[in-house]
């Protein structure tokens, strides 16, 4: 190849704010990259793009198990090491305090998957998976949908659980759902027999979870030692399902909500290009909902004038009405100025249970549909 026709690659920075366990499948580890690097290679392959994207990962051990400087730390060396965007934080706790040092020290453009809009600036993206503010009136609507006129609450001790502790409490007062009992819990596994002992006292005939995800660990085992066996609701954080066996059977007879629809085309047929690429066809939400926010990241990439931290930032404001592989069948990406959350229209949540063969999950409903 001639000196002419070779280019540095664009580097794009992966930032993922808590160390996933050792026993973590390593197929599924590698779904966190290999999907970025399909559409990368395939925008590569069309010439959306004329030069390849190196993805620079790194991995720490953020909020609620670690801290906000690892991330805040990691992100540095990232710009440090010449990436154009960065990919994360993506826990609510660490992207509130790296959307600071963003804006006053770093000026390269983030997306993240946090579900608060408290992330949202100048050069911070958004593809939330969940959504704090969004999430509690979907929990209504499947409350009010199975009857439930009465509901006790848990709420993890964090800047996720307080949120959707709010916004349910408004969510609950439009619908005529009264919440009889709130228990705070720990962020991480911790003992919670007491503070189930005191919601099942208030008799409330279904429970919400409000948090993260991981002080939901011992809420069944705690369920089972006093015979209940109530409806119970959580979050995104349901998609922590995946993450080990552990928590799969902790969220078995959950609803939660999710964003892999099996009746989008779009996602079915992106998974098509992933089993003939790596020979697996992974049915669960990070493969298309990284297909998402890689596919926008490409077209930024493509767009950028010049490919600079700036010139990316401003290309993604141009990114307009993709179809989504996430969410429900019509979901579109969009950004624009001062708007800067991708997904657009009410399905790009769905509710899901999981399966008793700890790999797969099942539809229960869509957001807004009656």
């Amino acid at each position: 190849m001639s000196y002419e026709s070779t280019a540095e690659p664009i580097r794009l920075g992966y930032l993922f704010d808590f160390r996933l366990p050792e026993y973590y499948p390593k197929e599924m580890r590698a779904d966190l990259t290999q999907t970025f690097e399909l559409v990368f290679n395939e925008g590569l392959k069309q010439k959306v793009i004329d030069r390849p994207v190196q993805i620079v990962f790194r991995e720490v051990e953020g909020l609620p198990k670690g801290t906000v400087k690892a991330v805040i730390d990691a992100y540095g060396e990232l710009v440090d090491e010449g990436c154009l965007a960065i990919f994360g934080p993506s826990i609510s706790d660490n992207a509130v305090p790296t959307r600071e040092a963003i804006e006053q020290r770093f000026h390269v453009p983030a997306i993240s998957v946090t579900g608060t809009e408290d992330w949202l600036g100048e050069w911070t993206f958004s593809f939330p998976m969940g959504s704090l503010t969004d999430e509690p009136i979907f929990w209504t609507q499947l409350l009010a949908k199975g009857g439930h006129g009465e509901v006790g609450v848990l709420v993890e001790q964090s800047l996720v659980g307080e949120t959707y502790l709010e916004s349910f409490q408004s969510a609950c007062r439009g619908a005529g759902i009264r919440i009889v009992a709130t228990e705070r819990i720990a962020q991480t596994a911790q003992d919670v027999a007491g503070a189930i002992r005191k919601v099942h006292g208030a008799k409330p005939s279904a429970l919400v979870h409000c948090g993260f995800g991981f002080g939901i660990l011992h809420v069944n085992s705690a369920l089972a030692e006093l015979g209940w066996d109530p409806p119970r609701f959580t979050s995104t954080a349901f998609e922590n399902a995946w993450i080990s066996p552990v928590l799969w059977q902790a969220l078995m007879g959950w609803t939660g909500l999710d964003q892999y629809d099996e009746s989008n085309l779009v996602g079915q047929r992106f998974l098509d290009e992933y089993k003939e690429a790596y020979g697996r066809r992974p049915e669960y939400c990070l493969t298309v909902v990284n297909r998402d926010i890689a596919t926008v990241i490409l077209r930024a990439f493509a767009d950028a004038r010049p490919l600079s931290p700036r010139g990316v930032r401003e290309a993604l404001e141009r990114v307009k009405m993709i179809p989504a592989a996430s969410g429900a069948p019509g979901t579109m990406l969009r950004f624009g100025k001062w708007s800067h959350r991708a997904w657009m229209g009410a399905g790009y949540l769905v509710a899901r249970r999981l399966n008793p063969d700890g790999i797969n999950s099942h539809l229960v409903d869509r957001f807004g549909q009656s």
